[in-house]
């Protein structure tokens, strides 16, 4: 009998996060509304006399101040609504404020606008002159600096005003392969385990792609792969309209090419990203060992497409309720020392968690806070080894953040992207690596195994496939070619031929499988992920080897917000992401998983 899903107010409030830290009651949250109002309207006077501000520094403060200030409020309420929204999206009061806030940061943005153009009318060196007289103002120097790096490539106000209402043509072929993938697509039904017909979609695809029946794994990816063919050539269309897009607007904003354009963010180096592609080039031999395994594991003459996502081993075999999980997060994490451990604690005792599914709950984990809140997680927690992993995991991203608000100012609290993943996945396989030292349940340290050559498997080598085909369709587009359907699927299948080799069958349907990838309209995005776990391994690695030294680090490194760019935060822990070692760190931390699931297996 299903067991019927709880209501928000059946949840009992100790498995809730506690937001009324942020604000006791909506009319607080509407006092800060208004006053947020009131604020913005406050830029009109600044725009109408501009042209004085660039040669008085205590109104030049005075407006940067306030820029600041008015995000900062922003957030704030921002983070108040969304929280309680992702909590019960039935909700019909929070889904009004999420409304009201969209017109606020629309607002801002149209009053505010003008400020960088402005700015773009002088040089950093008379801005930092300038601070000999407003000290305060220096308080913004990240913001200068960044604002002046991308002058070269900031157009005049009347180009930049055509481009910004260009926006909404652009994002037309995201959108559309959202709506064909999302809404209009259908699949043929499939036969499952029992015998009976069920309807095949996007989201349960993973349902059955993993079932413990080969057959259903055959027919869900032929069922799969049949109707992407069928749309391909408008895939292919809309796929070259995106790239063919951030190509033109790269020779625009003079940028040597889209993948520069795409990195110059976060300051990242092309050579950063062609390591990663190179060095995982130059180890495949570890990925094509690990296929072995899955083939001689599974007992399959043939190894297929179809078989690489079905688990080696029965991976529920032990429960872990959230008071044990909350417990081996706490002893895994307790390496990183005292304070480390103190701030944890906090997150636990002042209800940053907001623990169990409930009607209208938004599905998956995140964690999610400002700077006037505190760092809240989501999670929908189901009492399985990857609930008490995704624990470990979120507690990654909050302590960063926590480190990173109370070390820093707002100007530049909020840490890059690019290094976002790394703390989280750093407390997720030191989690992982105390299981594996404490348990002697030979299951549970299989399921733990399985789940580590899970996560090397989909990050390391298939992130960095999908990273050099995105390279490789960029570069064709800026040499001329047209990406028709049959370049962009020979491409996709040659990529797959390499990194499957020979023990694999590279059944001829994967040549469509790019269509189904919505990372390929992110930008240059996919490659982060495995940057962010080979840093990780490369971090838990000097963490195990107890170095004191090395723990002062990292937590220096947490603390570090945006005060520098991300390839530089991350020498601060010793890590230089133009050395091959690093990425070598991660494929090595693979292989010798792969030799520990296989003694321990065959024990």
């Amino acid at each position: 009998m299903a067991i019927l899903e709880k209501s928000r107010d059946q949840i009992d409030n100790k498995y809730k996060w506690d937001l009324s830290l942020i604000y006791q009651y909506n009319e607080e949250w509407e006092e800060d509304f208004k006053q947020i109002t009131n604020s913005i309207t406050q830029f009109k006077n600044y725009k109408q006399q501009k042209k004085k501000l660039l040669d008085d520094p205590k109104q030049l403060y005075e407006l940067i101040h306030l820029y600041f200030e008015v995000g900062r409020k922003i957030e704030k309420v921002y983070m108040y609504a969304h929280l309680n929204y992702d909590a019960d999206t039935n909700n019909n009061v929070y889904q009004t404020l999420m409304g009201r806030l969209s017109n606020l940061y629309k607002e801002y943005d149209e009053e505010t606008i003008f400020i960088v153009p402005l700015l773009n009318k002088t040089n950093y060196q008379k801005i930092k002159d300038y601070y000999q007289e407003v000290e305060s103002l220096k308080e913004y120097d990240n913001y200068f600096k960044e604002v002046f790096r991308y002058k070269k490539h900031t157009l005049s106000a009347s180009e930049e005003k055509i481009l910004s209402s260009l926006n909404n043509v652009l994002e037309v072929p995201s959108k559309t392969y959202s709506l064909l993938t999302d809404t209009d697509l259908t699949f043929d039904p499939i036969k499952d385990e029992n015998g009976n017909e069920v309807p095949l979609t996007n989201s349960n695809y993973r349902t059955y792609i993993v079932s413990k029946d080969r057959s259903v794994r055959e027919r869900t990816f032929n069922s799969l792969y049949k109707s992407f063919n069928g749309v391909i050539n408008t895939m292919a269309s809309t796929l070259y309209g995106f790239v063919d897009s951030n190509v033109t607007m790269a020779k625009m904003r003079k940028h040597p090419s889209a993948i520069d354009m795409a990195l110059y963010g976060d300051n990242v180096n092309k050579s950063v990203y062609n390591n990663l592609v190179i060095t995982v080039s130059n180890n495949l031999d570890k990925l094509f060992k690990y296929y072995r395994l899955r083939k001689d594991v599974l007992g399959l003459d043939e190894l297929h497409l179809y078989d690489i996502y079905v688990d080696l081993i029965e991976t529920k075999t032990k429960e872990y309720s959230f008071e044990e999980g909350k417990k081996l997060v706490m002893k895994a994490l307790s390496l990183l020392g005292d304070d480390y451990s103190s701030n944890l604690k906090r997150a636990f005792d002042e209800k940053w968690i907001d623990i169990y599914s409930n009607k209208g709950k938004r599905s998956g984990a995140y964690s999610s806070g400002g700077y006037d809140t505190k760092p809240y997680i989501l999670l929908n927690y189901q009492n399985q080894l990857d609930d008490a992993s995704t624990l470990a995991h979120e507690l990654g991203h909050s302590l960063h953040s926590y480190y990173s608000i109370n070390n820093n100012n707002f100007s530049n609290y909020q840490y890059s992207i690019f290094v976002a993943e790394v703390a989280s996945t750093v407390n997720e396989l030191l989690l992982c690596k105390y299981m594996l030292k404490e348990s002697q349940d030979k299951d549970e340290k299989l399921a733990i195994l399985n789940k580590l050559l899970e996560l090397f498997k989909g990050t390391i080598f298939r992130q960095t496939m999908f990273a050099e085909y995105e390279k490789e369709i960029y570069e064709r587009c800026e040499k001329g070619d047209i990406l028709t359907e049959e370049l962009l699927s020979d491409l996709y299948f040659e990529l797959n031929q390499k990194y499957f080799g020979s023990d694999v069958v590279v059944d001829e349907q994967i040549r469509y499988e790019w269509a189904r990838i919505p990372h390929f309209y992110y930008n240059f995005y996919v490659y982060k992920y495995a940057t962010g776990l080979s840093a990780a391994c490369y971090i838990v690695n000097n963490l195990l080897s107890g170095s004191k030294d090395y723990k002062e680090k990292y937590l220096n490194f947490l603390k570090s917000g945006s005060r520098d760019y991300p390839i530089e935060l991350l020498k601060m822990v010793d890590v230089d992401m133009n050395d091959p070692k690093v990425v070598e760190s991660a494929i090595n931390m693979f292989d010798e998983t792969i030799d520990e699931f296989i003694k321990l297996y065959n024990s």
